[in-house]
């Protein structure tokens, strides 16, 4: 069986939970390669901790794109490097998977696939929740359910840290290069504003909050049920951490929900109802490897009601994830989790801006 080498972009908390520990358990199919962060110090121990040669650990992402022998690069720094990073991968003809959000305007995504297509290469976004074999039942099981009288779909969560520091270790150090954070902040803010214009802070939090935990939930309602006719109407508050919208579908209306909360716990599910029966998809923190994805069935049958719980496997969506990943590069086939499915997701993201900015205008 080929190994894919592999080079990691940004060493963060979502390489150290996951990334690199998935990839060392699936050692047959992957080889950590290389590695590339901006702090120098955390570089060293994770390039010690992981085996990485001292010559194939990086500080410059253009750097590591260059190295020859690498069939692919994984993109998991801050958002607003993603464009940027990927494209210097594509052009040195590597693979790429990208975490979410893959950018944050259409025009970052556009020019990732223009450089996709001249590369004759693949690009993964990270949708690991779509990945879940829950989610897949759920689909067969929306065939048998008659038409859908309501949806809801509900992402509200705890601090990350709640479950990390019960479950593992994150390491970070105070070495970031001067200027680091401030040119950060000045890149969102250009990105942010090309892809909502001028707006609040409140709506660009919201903004915010959509394209990172919510790209996961409004991902996988669009494989569910399709895309939204419109935005009826959303509200935020909570200087937009906090959301609600209402979607409407042809035939019935779906409610959104989201924000943020000091509990410690992961509140995600995706709920579809019809006249006699309901499906719950309903996810768990990702940072606690192996815990389930699981779909409830509620369903009245006769005189009877019955309640089925289908927990498909333990095996962790990020692991089925980089499983697709692997089969997407080595036999040639195109990923369920595309760029251009991912700019449906920029789609909605505007279409509930637009909705918040109506009524922060009703409001005056």
């Amino acid at each position: 069986m080929k190994r894919l080498k592999v080079g990691l972009v940004g060493l963060g908390e979502v390489a150290q939970i996951t990334h690199l520990p998935v990839l060392e358990s699936l050692y047959d199919k992957y080889e950590v390669a290389a590695l590339c962060d901006i702090s120098p110090q955390l570089l060293q121990e994770l390039g010690e901790k992981h085996r990485v040669p001292r010559e194939n650990r990086y500080t410059d992402a253009r750097q590591l794109a260059g190295q020859a022998d690498l069939d692919a690069v994984f993109v998991l720094n801050s958002d607003e490097y993603h464009a940027e990073c990927a494209i210097h991968a594509l052009h040195n003809k590597k693979h790429v998977l990208l975490e979410k959000p893959m950018t944050l305007n259409i025009a970052d995504a556009d020019a990732i696939i223009r450089a996709r297509d001249a590369a004759g290469v693949h690009v993964m976004v990270g949708y690991m929740r779509r990945f879940a074999p829950a989610l897949a039942r759920m689909k067969e099981e929306l065939q048998t359910l008659g038409p859908i009288k309501y949806a809801r779909i509900r992402d509200i969560i705890g601090p990350n840290r709640f479950m990390i520091e019960q479950s593992g270790v994150v390491r970070k150090f105070d070495d970031l290069p001067e200027g680091a954070m401030g040119d950060k902040l000045a890149r969102r803010a250009e990105q942010v504003s090309e892809e909502i214009g001028d707006a609040p802070q409140k709506l660009r939090n919201a903004y915010g909050l959509l394209c990172g935990l919510n790209s996961h939930d409004l991902s996988a309602m669009r494989e569910l049920l399709g895309m939204p006719k419109r935005v009826a109407s959303a509200h935020c508050w909570n200087d937009g951490w906090n959301m609600t919208a209402t979607l409407e579908f042809d035939g019935y209306c779906a409610t959104f929900e989201t924000g943020f909360d000091k509990q410690r716990r992961f509140d995600a599910v995706i709920e579809v109802l019809g006249e006699t029966k309901s499906l719950l998809l309903k996810y768990d923190t990702p940072y606690i490897r192996h815990l389930p994805t699981t779909l409830h069935i509620h369903e009245t049958i006769g005189e009877a009601y019955d309640e089925t719980v289908h927990r498909p496997t333990f095996k962790d969506p990020y692991t089925l994830e980089l499983e697709a990943f692997y089969d997407t590069v080595v036999r040639d086939i195109a990923p369920k989790t595309t760029p251009e499915d991912y700019k449906q997701d920029l789609v909605i993201f505007g279409m509930i801006v637009e909705a918040l900015r109506k009524q922060e205008r009703t409001e005056g």
